[in-house]
């Protein structure tokens, strides 16, 4: 079994939707058993609904507290032990768990996931990874630093770029990603010099990381075929993240409003139902739902706080795959290689 540590009481939609999301992941995935982390007198009734086949491989953790959205995560991290957050992230530094999944705060799951797991070695800013549609030969990419952090040095950049290739590695069977650094443009003269300086670490990394470097990419790139892995800071990232899935959104509701206009386009909406149905999969942001925190010495994803039980089961299916991968042990290994590589070059050689 693999077994996945769940915050029941983060996220917009409350306990409901994550519990949903908790029978539709079990239903999908026969191998997978989930510890609910919350307060046991919400959460009863609500589990009693499920079909015994999900309950049985279903348990209940009581936290008697929860994380709000509004919580700052210093107050989380000196006052948060009887929170649920707190109690799914100490599943997974014990052992009783192999991943963990909140819909939560994300400052303040990322501040208890620091404070408990701690940092691989090389990584002074973990990053959020996301999954990105696109026109490449896997249907998606990867993007990040996606809200982790707003700041990023040149060498966070090169270890995002590091941490990223191994993670679409582990999720596409694909031997050696494409890695592009988000600029303002894709001439070298561009962008700031933490991002000039990273343009060389990473061009210099690629064997270490096991990946191919396209260059400097812009955001209208983020969809290409040429790229697997955008690396940029986490203001940006979060940024392009969310206006990424507003547009898709709202593409949808203009697709629905302009069929609901008249017999004849409400006709050709029938016709091509099938049609539509595969589009709206393919750019509903639930499908993919879930931000792995790469850069712990643990597997935590972290799910859209307004995420629904498809959502949610989305998450909770990306953490069971990542259980059981090796993929940060792998990646700790060149974080490690990369890191030593940068400190021992000369000084003012870009590193």
């Amino acid at each position: 079994m693999d077994k996945v540590a769940v915050d029941a009481m983060g996220g917009d939609l409350g306990p409901r939707a994550v519990i949903g999301g908790c029978a539709k992941a079990l239903a999908a995935h026969q191998h997978l058993s989930i510890i609910l982390h919350g307060d046991e007198a919400v959460l009863q009734p609500l589990l009693s609904g499920l079909p015994g086949a999900a309950r049985d491989r279903l348990s209940l953790v009581h936290a008697s507290d929860t994380v709000s959205m509004q919580d700052k995560p210093g107050h989380v991290m000196r006052h948060g032990r009887e929170t649920s957050m707190w109690s799914a992230i100490a599943a997974l530094k014990t052992g009783e768990a192999a991943a963990a999944v909140s819909c939560g705060n994300t400052g303040a799951l990322m501040a208890v996931s620091m404070l408990q797991l701690r940092r691989m070695e090389g990584v002074s800013r973990p990053a959020i990874a996301c999954l990105w549609p696109s026109r490449g030969r896997h249907g998606f990419s990867t993007m990040l630093d996606a809200g982790a952090d707003v700041k990023a040095e040149a060498a966070d950049l090169l270890a995002y770029a590091i941490m990223g290739a191994t993670y679409f590695r582990n999720d596409f069977d694909e031997p050696r990603p494409r890695v592009g650094l988000l600029n303002v443009g894709t001439e070298e003269h561009k962008g700031r010099a933490e991002i000039k300086a990273a343009h060389d670490l990473i061009a210099r990394h690629q064997e270490t990381g096991r990946y191919d470097y396209v260059g400097f990419v812009e955001g209208s790139d983020l969809p290409d075929e040429r790229v697997d892995v955008i690396v940029t800071d986490g203001f940006t990232g979060n940024v392009a993240l969310k206006t990424g899935e507003g547009t898709a959104k709202l593409i949808g509701e203009f697709l629905g409003e302009t069929f609901r206009s008249g017999w004849v386009p409400m006709l050709g909406g029938l016709l091509a139902r099938r049609a539509l149905t595969r589009l709206s999969q393919r750019i509903d942001p639930r499908q993919v739902n879930g931000g792995v925190f790469l850069g712990l010495n643990g597997t935590v994803v972290k799910s859209h706080g307004s995420a629904d039980a498809t959502g949610v089961a989305a998450a909770i299916g990306l953490a069971a795959k990542l259980a059981g991968s090796g993929y940060r042990g792998r990646m700790a290994e060149r974080l490690v290689i990369a890191a030593q590589a940068s400190q021992d070059a000369p000084k003012g050689d870009g590193a």
